[in-house]
């Protein structure tokens, strides 16, 4: 498989899509494809439906720049809804005590879930598709298991941390390594938590997630290295050179600040 050599907002939407749609079951596989994304069903009207439209023509030509489309070329049946919603998701009460939204009263999973909609022969919204969903659409089960992310979004999240390790503000820790393994952990935990209806940018959202995880490791080892510090120090042992340094510093400063009080005229 070819390796990922740049990383683009474009090219990672489409690896989540293809990932997420491993968790999916659908009455055909064309209608894993998505035209507007919805918030409820209710919000589909003759509106969103010519916004769909414009979506899908977009979307067409950019797959094939010869084509020539207006909304009058596409049918109504032929638009796909992603509708975000709970509905399908079995509950479970016990999570969490005080629950804020419907999301806390529901079984924790590892991507917002959401149904696809579209019109039949008949102008009827029919679902074609649900999400964490295993066997027949509507007759099917619960299941968010039997997915996986794909290969290349994988190698996005590792190429991703990599580039994150080489930046001149990190890369000269001697645990650079254990920063870019957490951080390859973080994406693959949250990875497809990335919410497609609230943002068009992957790139910001793993690159937050990378920067936080290097900067919490960070943090773990400061700390343990000030731990290790003040135990050689109270032992009558020299701490760590970068613990030395500081404290020269700070000496420094303090002498300094008291030449500068005692000849202030």
């Amino acid at each position: 498989m070819r390796k990922a050599n740049y990383l683009n907002n474009k090219d990672i939407l489409q690896e989540i899509h293809l990932s997420k749609n491993s968790f999916c079951s659908f009455i055909d596989k064309s209608y894993h494809q998505y035209d507007d994304i919805l918030m409820s069903i209710n919000q589909i009207n003759n509106n969103t439906i010519e916004s769909a439209k414009e979506n899908k023509i977009k979307r067409l030509t950019s797959e094939n720049k010869s084509l020539t489309l207006t909304t009058n070329d596409i049918k109504k049946s032929d638009i796909i809804f992603r509708i975000m919603t709970f509905d399908h998701i079995p509950d479970d009460p016990s999570r969490k005590k005080n629950p804020k939204s419907i999301a806390d009263t529901k079984v924790k999973i590892n991507f917002p879930p959401f149904q696809h909609w579209k019109f039949n022969d008949n102008n009827e919204l029919t679902c074609v598709g649900k999400s964490h969903w295993k066997g027949d659409v509507n007759t099917g089960i619960f299941c968010m298991t039997h997915g996986i992310a794909t290969d290349k979004l994988a190698l996005m999240w590792m190429k991703l941390c990599e580039r994150y390790a080489t930046r001149g503000n990190v890369r000269g820790y001697t645990y650079n390594d254990e920063m870019r393994g957490q951080a390859i952990l973080q994406l693959a935990q949250i990875g497809l938590q990335f919410d497609e209806s609230k943002s068009q940018n992957p790139f910001a959202y793993y690159t937050a997630a990378v920067t936080n995880s290097f900067v919490r490791v960070i943090n773990l080892e400061k700390r343990n290295q000030n731990i290790r510090d003040d135990i050689l120090t109270m032992n009558d042992m020299n701490p760590s050179y970068t613990r030395q340094a500081n404290d020269e510093w700070e000496v420094a400063l303090k002498r300094e600040k008291e030449f500068q009080e005692n000849n202030t005229f």
